[in-house]
């Protein structure tokens, strides 16, 4: 319930903002994409300014994740490497303890060794 109070708390000043930066910017631009002919571009994109910063803001968060992304491959790739030692290393202790109900195995039979008796010093 909290969560969805602070989303509505951000998202709704957010969409007040956006519509009303929409609003104020609805003059037609011309993008060209073409650095040699700027009287007549070969590749041009016409369309209100609010739409083409929009589209540069969605575009800028495409490529800042796309970069974040592929800059922690290398932690994603450790931690599957290390989930996967840890299932092989579960699997040996499970393999090594056996049925919990089961009595325990002492390795050399049961048989305890002598224990080591120790003098007192000498004053």
């Amino acid at each position: 319930m909290l969560r969805k109070i602070v989303t509505a708390l951000i998202l709704i000043p957010l969409a007040v903002i956006i519509i009303a930066f929409a609003v104020a910017n609805r003059q037609i631009v011309t993008v060209s994409f073409d650095p040699f002919s700027s009287s007549e571009p070969a590749a041009a994109l016409t369309l209100p300014l609010f739409a083409l910063i929009i589209l540069l803001l969605i575009f800028g968060v495409l490529v800042g994740g796309v970069a974040a992304w592929l800059r922690q491959s290398k932690w994603r790739s450790t931690a599957r490497r290390l989930e996967r030692q840890v299932q092989a290393l579960r699997k040996k202790v499970d393999a090594l303890e056996g049925p919990a109900s089961g009595p325990a195995v002492v390795p050399g039979g049961g048989d305890a060794a002598p224990r080591l008796q120790l003098r007192p010093p000498l004053p």
